[in-house]
């Protein structure tokens, strides 16, 4: 867009004249981004119609857009851009993307007019540049060494930036200038944390070593506020960073040993350590236990819930516990005393070589009633409508009910199916989806809900066609693969917005999930009760699926055709019905000749059968 176009929009469109400089950055050759339509280069201008010609690389090329509606909606990227170098100079970033991923982010950061980003701004950006799935664990990898360079400073919190320093400044002095003037003393023990992971060699803060440790020690020992679990954490930060100075960091008090001796409830406090200092929990059980700890450790285990109960099994394994794990999950299976994140660990390991041996015995349709009583036993307990995470893995795994009732004979499978449908844990809608799982392998167990073991053959199923079921299933593969993903990420943001109560993002995120898993278990059960045809079946001598049937109106005398097809394939405005409207039901089985009689709306109608085809025979 060169000044005489611009200065003819402007006279045009007055209010333009703010803009004018985004107005001039509007070149063809320059590269821009739309919210909508992603990444785009600017490759001419239509001076007649004022518009911009774009070519975006996610399908719209030779798009036009009105210049006065880009001012608003486009952003023109600079040449230093790293999305515009991508596109410009791809060797370049490829060497940084793969070489040198700091100095990537600190050119980002460059490009910013304040050299300073949100963590959501620069996962954005490289979404696209790496690719909406590969740059996660990418960027995973280089916040750790952003963390350690100078030039960086680093997010304390999720509400501050990164930022690009003026100056480098080791990222020792700045954690150690925040460490001594804290007094908080949790904040404390976690700077001094801190401090340690990044101090690969303990001689750059040598000479602070004695303080730091004297201010660590007096947090631990004397701030009210802690609890047990976080004085453990500050004792291993300080043991830590005091082992340059002291032989045997065990005697320092308070020692780790000590605080164990204090404490009441060992499962409470491992529920409140941090993930990265579990397996050390439980091998300070053990030193400190040696007669007993296996005991303790199997109580720890039969209360642990996430990663800690992985932690508490793979310690016993690498101390030849194998048997004994299996005989405690077999115990507490028998006597329904199993708790929910127990069982969860189970199910979620059930393919795993490594634990086969301790699982294998354990797959059973016992396992699957376990499994309802625990999921029951919360809801009654859960006075809140906060979901509960087994009864979601049961959901969830399509394979898992199959799996489970691998041995079970027909009268354990319809134990269990009736124990499910009095269950509280699980929603109406979600019911009729594991029921359905049940029916696919024990048909019979369809007369609990329907009250009837001889229900007719056609009412057992769904007859659709082909292309009904294509349908379907393609809204139901769309509905795990991005609509259901799409909403938990958009319910995790609204959460990060604060008060839940006050909070209408969140509320509609929500309303939104209960509307998608509604119709996700609609389609399961409905897809699992769908049989495929193909209409050839139909016959000219009696009205069935798959016909196409002409009938004369007794009330006009006006002849009509309908196409009676499947259970998805209504469509009455081209006079396709489907085989479970009332009509259709009334005419299947009859012949030529013979009538039926309707009631619609409370007006009765008399249909005579003039004519049978086969829709086959006629498309």
């Amino acid at each position: 867009m060169n000044k005489e176009a611009i200065e003819a929009l402007i006279e045009q469109t007055p209010k333009l004249a703010a803009h004018r400089a985004k107005l001039e950055s509007m070149a063809p050759g320059n590269y821009c981004l739309h919210r909508s339509w992603g990444f785009g280069k600017i490759v001419d201008y239509d001076e007649t119609a004022t518009k911009l010609i774009i070519d975006f690389e996610e399908g719209k090329t030779g798009h036009a857009m009105a210049a006065a509606f880009c001012v608003d909606k486009l952003e023109i990227l600079n040449a230093e851009d790293v999305l515009v170098r991508s596109r410009t100079e791809p060797e370049v970033i490829q060497e940084c993307i793969k070489k040198q991923p700091v100095d990537l982010i600190c050119d980002i950061l460059a490009n910013d007019e304040n050299h300073e980003m949100m963590a959501s701004e620069i996962e954005r950006l490289l979404a696209r540049l790496i690719g909406p799935v590969k740059y996660k664990k990418w960027w995973t990898a280089t916040k750790k060494l952003l963390v350690k360079d100078p030039r960086v400073g680093a997010p304390l919190k999720k509400t501050d930036p990164y930022v690009l320093r003026d100056e480098p400044i080791k990222p020792e002095e700045e954690i150690l200038e925040q460490f001594h003037a804290t007094k908080n003393s949790k904040e404390k023990i976690l700077l001094g944390e801190k401090l340690y992971a990044l101090s690969e060699n303990i001689s750059v803060i040598r000479e602070e070593l004695p303080e730091i440790l004297n201010e660590l020690t007096d947090a631990i020992a004397n701030a009210k506020s802690l609890s047990q679990a976080d004085r453990l954490h500050g004792v291993w930060v300080r043991n830590n960073l005091a082992r340059d100075l002291h032989e045997d960091v065990e005697t320092l008090e308070p020692s780790s040993a000590s605080i164990l001796g204090s404490t009441i409830d060992y499962s409470e406090l491992a529920s409140e350590l941090p993930p990265q200092y579990y397996k050390r929990y439980v091998d300070l059980i053990r030193r400190t236990y040696p007669e007993k700890w296996s005991g303790m450790l199997e109580d720890l285990l039969r209360n642990s819930s996430g990663k800690f109960t992985s932690e508490c099994i793979n310690f016993m394994l690498e101390h030849d516990l194998q048997d004994r794990i299996g005989h405690c999950l077999n115990r507490w299976l028998n006597d329904q005393t199993i708790k929910g994140p127990l069982l969860q660990w189970v199910v979620k390991n059930r393919n795993s070589k490594k634990f086969s041996p301790i699982i294998d015995p354990l797959v059973s349709p016992r396992l699957l009633s376990a499994m309802f009583y625990a999921i029951d036993y919360e809801a009654l307990q859960n006075a809140s409508a906060r979901r509960i995470p087994l009864a979601d893995v049961l959901s969830d795994d399509d394979e898992l009910i199959p799996d489970l009732l691998a041995d079970a004979n027909v009268e354990t499978a319809h134990d269990l199916a009736q124990t499910l449908l009095l269950n509280q844990g699980f929603e109406d809608l979600t019911k009729k989806s594991l029921i359905a799982r049940f029916i696919k392998k024990f048909p019979t167990v369809q007369s609990l809900i329907s009250g009837d073991s001889a229900e007719a053959p056609e009412e057992q199923g769904l007859i659709v066609s082909k292309v009904s079921f294509d349908a379907a299933k393609s809204e139901y593969e769309d509905l795990i693969a991005n609509k259901i993903p799409e909403n938990k990420e958009a319910i995790a943001t609204a959460r990060e917005h604060g008060d839940l109560k006050e909070n209408s993002e969140y509320k509609m995120a929500r309303q939104d999930q209960d509307i998608l898993l509604a119709r996700k278990n609609e389609l399961e059960v409905d897809l699992s009760r769908a049989r495929v045809t193909d209409f050839s079946e139909a016959t000219k001598d009696n009205i069935g699926i798959g016909s196409v049937v002409k009938l004369k109106e007794g009330s006009t005398g006006k002849t009509r055709s309908y196409s009676i097809l499947g259970a998805w394939d209504s469509d009455p405005d081209n006079d396709v019905l489907s085989y479970k409207t009332p009509l259709a039901k009334q005419l299947i089985g009859k012949r030529n000749g013979e009538s039926v009689t309707t009631l619609i709306g409370g007006n009765k109608e008399d249909w005579t059968v003039l004519g049978i085809q086969r829709y086959v025979d006629n498309n």
